[in-house]
Protein backbone atom coordinates (compact mmCIF):
# COMPACT_ATOMS: atom_id res chain seq x y z
CA UNK A 1 0.00 0.00 0.00
CA UNK A 2 2.71 2.06 0.85
CA UNK A 3 4.54 1.51 -2.25
CA UNK A 4 1.25 2.27 -4.50
CA UNK A 5 1.34 5.85 -2.87
CA UNK A 6 4.99 6.47 -3.58
CA UNK A 7 4.48 5.49 -7.09
CA UNK A 8 1.16 7.74 -6.85
CA UNK A 9 3.59 10.80 -5.86
CA UNK A 10 6.39 10.05 -8.06
CA UNK A 11 3.94 10.02 -11.25
CA UNK A 12 2.09 13.82 -9.64
CA UNK A 13 5.48 15.00 -9.60
CA UNK A 14 6.42 14.01 -13.05
CA UNK A 15 3.11 15.84 -14.18
CA UNK A 16 3.76 18.58 -12.84
CA UNK A 17 7.12 18.70 -13.73
CA UNK A 18 5.92 18.29 -17.37
CA UNK A 19 3.48 21.19 -17.14
CA UNK A 20 5.92 23.58 -15.98
CA UNK A 21 8.02 22.17 -18.60
CA UNK A 22 5.26 23.63 -20.91
CA UNK A 23 4.53 26.67 -19.17
CA UNK A 24 8.36 27.73 -19.62
CA UNK A 25 8.32 27.25 -23.15
CA UNK A 26 4.61 28.91 -23.18
CA UNK A 27 6.35 31.57 -21.64
CA UNK A 28 8.92 32.41 -24.12
CA UNK A 29 7.27 34.09 -26.60
CA UNK A 30 6.06 36.71 -24.46
CA UNK A 31 9.37 36.78 -22.56
CA UNK A 32 11.86 36.42 -24.80
CA UNK A 33 14.27 33.63 -25.37
CA UNK A 34 17.40 35.01 -23.79
CA UNK A 35 18.93 36.25 -27.08
CA UNK A 36 16.09 38.42 -28.34
CA UNK A 37 14.05 39.94 -25.72
CA UNK A 38 10.51 40.66 -25.75
CA UNK A 39 9.69 43.32 -28.42
CA UNK A 40 12.19 42.39 -30.96
CA UNK A 41 9.99 38.73 -31.06
CA UNK A 42 7.17 40.23 -31.47
CA UNK A 43 8.09 42.60 -33.89
CA UNK A 44 9.79 40.20 -36.40
CA UNK A 45 6.58 38.10 -35.84
CA UNK A 46 4.25 40.73 -37.02
CA UNK A 47 6.92 41.73 -39.71
CA UNK A 48 6.80 37.90 -40.66
CA UNK A 49 2.80 38.04 -41.13
CA UNK A 50 3.04 41.20 -43.29
CA UNK A 51 5.17 39.07 -45.56
CA UNK A 52 2.88 35.96 -45.67
CA UNK A 53 -0.15 38.25 -45.98
CA UNK A 54 1.40 40.46 -48.60
CA UNK A 55 0.20 43.29 -46.27
CA UNK A 56 0.75 46.76 -48.10
CA UNK A 57 2.74 48.75 -45.39
CA UNK A 58 3.10 52.74 -44.94
CA UNK A 59 6.64 53.99 -44.06
CA UNK A 60 9.09 57.11 -43.85
CA UNK A 61 11.96 56.82 -45.73
CA UNK A 62 14.69 57.69 -42.75
CA UNK A 63 17.53 57.20 -44.22
CA UNK A 64 20.03 56.83 -47.51
CA UNK A 65 22.15 53.89 -47.81
CA UNK A 66 24.14 52.71 -50.63
CA UNK A 67 22.43 51.51 -53.27
CA UNK A 68 19.00 52.32 -51.52
CA UNK A 69 17.38 53.56 -48.65
CA UNK A 70 16.00 52.58 -44.83
CA UNK A 71 12.61 52.46 -43.25
CA UNK A 72 11.64 51.19 -40.25
CA UNK A 73 8.53 48.40 -39.31
CA UNK A 74 7.34 47.85 -36.35
CA UNK A 75 10.79 49.42 -35.17
CA UNK A 76 13.24 47.20 -37.07
CA UNK A 77 15.69 48.71 -39.72
CA UNK A 78 14.47 47.76 -43.21
CA UNK A 79 16.17 48.11 -46.58
CA UNK A 80 14.20 49.48 -49.72
CA UNK A 81 17.30 48.70 -52.61
CA UNK A 82 17.17 51.38 -55.10
CA UNK A 83 15.58 49.25 -57.89
CA UNK A 84 12.46 48.46 -55.85
CA UNK A 85 11.61 52.22 -55.15
CA UNK A 86 9.97 52.97 -58.20
CA UNK A 87 8.75 51.52 -61.62
CA UNK A 88 11.01 53.96 -63.00
CA UNK A 89 14.67 54.33 -62.95
CA UNK A 90 15.55 56.65 -59.63
CA UNK A 91 18.54 58.41 -60.56
CA UNK A 92 19.11 60.47 -56.84
CA UNK A 93 17.81 58.38 -53.49
CA UNK A 94 18.17 62.03 -51.59
CA UNK A 95 15.41 63.28 -53.08
CA UNK A 96 13.86 60.24 -51.46
CA UNK A 97 14.09 61.48 -47.62
CA UNK A 98 11.54 62.06 -45.71
CA UNK A 99 8.99 60.86 -48.14
CA UNK A 100 6.06 58.43 -47.24
CA UNK A 101 5.83 54.89 -49.28
CA UNK A 102 4.03 52.43 -49.35
CA UNK A 103 5.54 49.02 -49.31
CA UNK A 104 5.53 45.39 -49.06
CA UNK A 105 7.98 42.73 -46.68
CA UNK A 106 9.58 40.28 -49.47
CA UNK A 107 12.36 39.41 -47.06
CA UNK A 108 12.33 38.70 -43.86
CA UNK A 109 15.37 36.94 -41.55
CA UNK A 110 15.46 37.45 -37.90
CA UNK A 111 18.67 35.59 -37.10
CA UNK A 112 20.00 37.62 -39.93
CA UNK A 113 18.68 41.07 -38.84
CA UNK A 114 17.24 40.89 -42.33
CA UNK A 115 14.20 42.75 -43.62
CA UNK A 116 13.87 43.30 -47.41
CA UNK A 117 11.38 45.66 -48.65
CA UNK A 118 9.68 46.91 -51.59
CA UNK A 119 7.47 49.64 -53.55
CA UNK A 120 7.96 48.77 -56.87
CA UNK A 121 5.34 45.59 -57.26
CA UNK A 122 3.06 48.18 -55.30
CA UNK A 123 3.26 49.81 -58.08
CA UNK A 124 3.08 47.68 -61.18
CA UNK A 125 -0.01 46.44 -59.65
CA UNK A 126 -1.72 49.68 -59.61
CA UNK A 127 0.01 50.89 -62.88
CA UNK A 128 -1.52 47.50 -64.97
CA UNK A 129 -4.67 48.19 -62.87
CA UNK A 130 -5.83 51.64 -64.30
CA UNK A 131 -4.38 50.27 -67.73
CA UNK A 132 -7.07 47.46 -67.49
CA UNK A 133 -9.79 50.26 -66.45
CA UNK A 134 -8.47 52.82 -69.57
CA UNK A 135 -8.68 49.83 -71.68
CA UNK A 136 -12.53 48.71 -70.48
CA UNK A 137 -13.91 51.90 -70.29
CA UNK A 138 -12.16 52.45 -74.17
CA UNK A 139 -13.49 49.58 -75.85
CA UNK A 140 -17.37 49.94 -74.22
CA UNK A 141 -17.44 53.13 -76.53
CA UNK A 142 -16.72 51.66 -79.48
CA UNK A 143 -20.28 51.19 -80.82
CA UNK A 144 -21.16 48.18 -83.58
CA UNK A 145 -21.89 49.70 -86.74
CA UNK A 146 -19.15 52.70 -86.24
CA UNK A 147 -16.65 53.09 -88.55
CA UNK A 148 -13.29 53.51 -87.14
CA UNK A 149 -9.20 54.21 -88.24
CA UNK A 150 -5.97 52.37 -86.74
CA UNK A 151 -2.81 50.58 -87.68
CA UNK A 152 -2.06 47.24 -88.36
CA UNK A 153 -0.09 45.68 -85.71
CA UNK A 154 0.70 41.97 -86.42
CA UNK A 155 -0.11 40.04 -89.30
CA UNK A 156 -1.03 36.40 -88.54
CA UNK A 157 -2.66 33.48 -90.76
CA UNK A 158 -6.05 34.07 -89.87
CA UNK A 159 -6.03 37.29 -89.89
CA UNK A 160 -4.77 40.86 -89.04
CA UNK A 161 -4.63 42.92 -85.54
CA UNK A 162 -5.19 46.28 -85.63
CA UNK A 163 -4.52 49.02 -82.67
CA UNK A 164 -7.28 51.11 -82.05
CA UNK A 165 -5.48 53.21 -78.81
CA UNK A 166 -6.20 53.13 -75.14
CA UNK A 167 -4.27 49.43 -75.24
CA UNK A 168 -6.88 48.02 -77.62
CA UNK A 169 -7.08 46.06 -80.57
CA UNK A 170 -9.49 44.53 -83.02
CA UNK A 171 -9.12 42.04 -85.16
CA UNK A 172 -9.91 41.64 -88.58
CA UNK A 173 -10.40 37.94 -89.70
CA UNK A 174 -8.75 37.02 -93.37
CA UNK A 175 -12.40 36.99 -94.54
CA UNK A 176 -13.46 40.35 -93.91
CA UNK A 177 -9.87 41.71 -94.86
CA UNK A 178 -10.96 42.34 -98.97
CA UNK A 179 -13.76 42.06 -101.45
CA UNK A 180 -11.56 39.56 -103.30
CA UNK A 181 -10.65 36.16 -102.33
CA UNK A 182 -7.03 36.18 -100.29
CA UNK A 183 -4.89 33.16 -98.57
CA UNK A 184 -2.74 35.56 -96.71
CA UNK A 185 -3.74 38.96 -95.03
CA UNK A 186 -0.01 39.77 -96.46
CA UNK A 187 -1.63 40.15 -99.95
CA UNK A 188 -3.60 43.21 -98.38
CA UNK A 189 -2.49 44.75 -95.96
CA UNK A 190 1.43 45.32 -94.31
CA UNK A 191 2.60 45.96 -90.78
CA UNK A 192 2.25 50.01 -89.86
CA UNK A 193 -0.46 50.24 -92.54
CA UNK A 194 -3.28 52.96 -91.06
CA UNK A 195 -6.66 51.43 -92.41
CA UNK A 196 -10.22 52.21 -91.64
CA UNK A 197 -12.92 49.50 -91.13
CA UNK A 198 -16.31 48.62 -90.00
CA UNK A 199 -17.16 47.40 -86.28
CA UNK A 200 -18.96 44.11 -86.76
CA UNK A 201 -18.44 42.31 -83.10
CA UNK A 202 -17.81 43.94 -79.35
CA UNK A 203 -18.34 40.84 -76.83
CA UNK A 204 -16.23 40.28 -73.68
CA UNK A 205 -13.50 42.97 -74.29
CA UNK A 206 -13.05 41.48 -78.13
CA UNK A 207 -13.84 43.85 -80.83
CA UNK A 208 -14.09 42.33 -84.77
CA UNK A 209 -13.67 44.43 -87.51
CA UNK A 210 -14.26 44.36 -91.22
CA UNK A 211 -12.73 46.20 -94.08
CA UNK A 212 -14.31 44.25 -96.41
CA UNK A 213 -17.88 45.42 -95.12
CA UNK A 214 -16.53 49.10 -95.73
CA UNK A 215 -15.00 48.93 -99.23
CA UNK A 216 -18.52 46.82 -100.41
CA UNK A 217 -20.85 50.15 -98.73
CA UNK A 218 -18.34 52.49 -100.66
CA UNK A 219 -18.65 50.58 -103.68
CA UNK A 220 -22.30 50.79 -103.26
CA UNK A 221 -22.47 54.44 -102.66
CA UNK A 222 -20.17 54.90 -105.30
CA UNK A 223 -22.65 53.21 -108.08
CA UNK A 224 -25.92 54.75 -106.74
CA UNK A 225 -24.01 58.03 -106.95
CA UNK A 226 -23.19 57.17 -110.75
CA UNK A 227 -26.26 56.00 -111.69
CA UNK A 228 -27.96 58.90 -110.46
CA UNK A 229 -25.69 61.25 -112.20
CA UNK A 230 -26.86 59.34 -115.56
CA UNK A 231 -29.71 61.67 -117.74
CA UNK A 232 -32.70 59.98 -118.41
CA UNK A 233 -33.60 59.03 -121.85
CA UNK A 234 -35.91 61.40 -122.45
CA UNK A 235 -33.55 64.41 -121.82
CA UNK A 236 -31.14 63.03 -124.29
CA UNK A 237 -33.99 62.48 -126.82
CA UNK A 238 -34.34 64.41 -129.92
CA UNK A 239 -37.43 64.82 -131.54
CA UNK A 240 -38.24 65.65 -135.29
CA UNK A 241 -39.84 68.91 -134.00
CA UNK A 242 -36.71 69.96 -132.44
CA UNK A 243 -34.27 69.72 -134.94
CA UNK A 244 -36.76 71.47 -137.57
CA UNK A 245 -37.07 74.18 -134.91
CA UNK A 246 -33.74 75.48 -135.51
CA UNK A 247 -34.00 75.92 -139.48
CA UNK A 248 -35.19 78.65 -141.09
CA UNK A 249 -36.34 77.83 -144.56
CA UNK A 250 -36.25 80.55 -147.11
Amino acid sequence: MEEKNIEAAVETDTEKMEHLGQALEESYAYMGDGEYDTDTLLAWEKINSYKESGKILSVTVSGIVNKGVIALVEGVRGFIPVSRLDINHVEDTNDWLGRDIRVRVIEADMEKGKLVLSAREILREESAAARKAQREMAVSKIAVGSVIEGKVESLQPYGAFVDLGNNVSGLVHISQISTNHIKSPKEALEVGQTVRAKVIKNQGGRISLSIKDLLEEQRAQEEAEIKNNIPKVESIGTSLGDLLSGIKLK
